[in-house]
């Protein structure tokens, strides 16, 4: 018997492609003491919605990469202590931070979501850029 459903299931491609990151960065240098090698850098991530199914953040994984090479990978569940359930059209903006050794560095990764049917996607979060204030002319 064939299948008239005319509903699809959305793929993966489908998903990721739905979730769009935008990442501001800045630099908090009264919580920075370079002499120390210590920069404090906080990041405000908006996540945007542009699918037609709502979607919960599940959990984080960055990859935090200091200009002398040295990498660290960060993974837990939510983000702030939340796992917010974005509706199509709707975004979720949170503030965090982190701490480098040095006066440039970059963050990026991904997010695990979770459709209400169920249905697990990463949500690639871009590589951006840590930077001290004149280190890049």
């Amino acid at each position: 018997m064939p299948n008239n459903d005319d509903s699809t299931t959305p793929t993966d491609d489908d998903l990721v492609n739905k979730i769009k990151v935008e990442v501001a960065t800045r630099y908090l240098e009264s919580d920075s003491d370079p002499e120390d090698d210590r920069f404090v850098f906080a990041y405000t991530i908006t996540i945007l919605n542009q699918g037609e199914a709502p979607a919960r953040l599940l959990t984080r994984h960055w990859v935090i990469t200091h200009g002398n090479g040295r990498t660290q990978e960060v993974r837990g569940e939510g983000v702030v202590g939340e796992q917010p359930r974005i509706k199509p059209g709707e975004g979720y903006q949170y503030t965090s931070g982190t701490i480098l050794d040095t006066p440039i560095g970059t963050m990026g990764g991904s997010y695990q979501m979770v459709t209400d049917d169920g249905i697990e996607f990463d949500a690639s979060i871009p590589e951006f850029l840590l930077s001290t204030p004149r280190t890049l002319h």
